[in-house]
């Protein structure tokens, strides 16, 4: 039988099979510490960003309730799969992602929601901050991740387009067309 310590070990079985140690198997890049606090920034403002978007599309209301609600829930999935995304890649780099709930509420640059029903005009406009503040965070934090791991920062790059393409949606229902010269 062999032990976790073991580093190559005939298999008990006499088939001829080595068993490995499996634990830490892999040794690949490793982020600093700076690359982990700025991944780990980007990842509870697109928490946030979710549960926000949760809280405004159960209470938006008013005129074009029906298409401010789609386009919520359309940001809402997407963020999720970007939280997923840059956690994995700060396991993958061997960081650890802090997603609990006090750490979100505790370190996150997104201002707070307002509670209550939000007339869909003004949850517009508060959708557009909080996504633009989501942006901001990976654009405060992408050069200092790209000199590390350009890998990563290719990630932010993706994220950011979508983000900044919502923000431009969410924004126009409440644009006016500018004046032709």
């Amino acid at each position: 039988m062999t032990t976790s310590n073991a580093r190559d070990t005939k298999a008990p079985t006499g088939s001829g099979a080595r068993v490995t140690r499996r634990q830490n198997a892999e040794h690949g890049f490793t982020a600093s510490k700076t690359l982990t606090d700025d991944m780990q920034k980007v990842l509870v403002d697109l928490l946030e960003l979710q549960i926000q978007g949760k809280q405004a599309h159960w209470n938006v209301v008013g005129r074009n309730f029906r298409d401010t609600h789609r386009i919520l829930d359309e940001i809402i999935d997407e963020t999720r799969e970007f939280s997923d995304a840059i956690a994995e890649r700060m396991r993958a780099l061997h960081g650890i992602p802090d997603g609990r709930s006090d750490t979100i509420a505790g370190t996150t640059s997104l201002p707070e929601y307002p509670a209550g029903e939000i007339d869909t005009t003004e949850t517009v406009d508060l959708v557009t901050i909080r996504l633009e503040a989501t942006v901001a965070t990976m654009r405060g934090v992408h050069d200092e991740v790209d000199n590390e791991d350009p890998t990563s920062a290719d990630i932010l790059h993706g994220i950011i387009e979508k983000l900044e393409q919502f923000a431009w949606m969410v924004s126009a229902e409440n644009r006016t067309p500018a004046t032709k010269k």
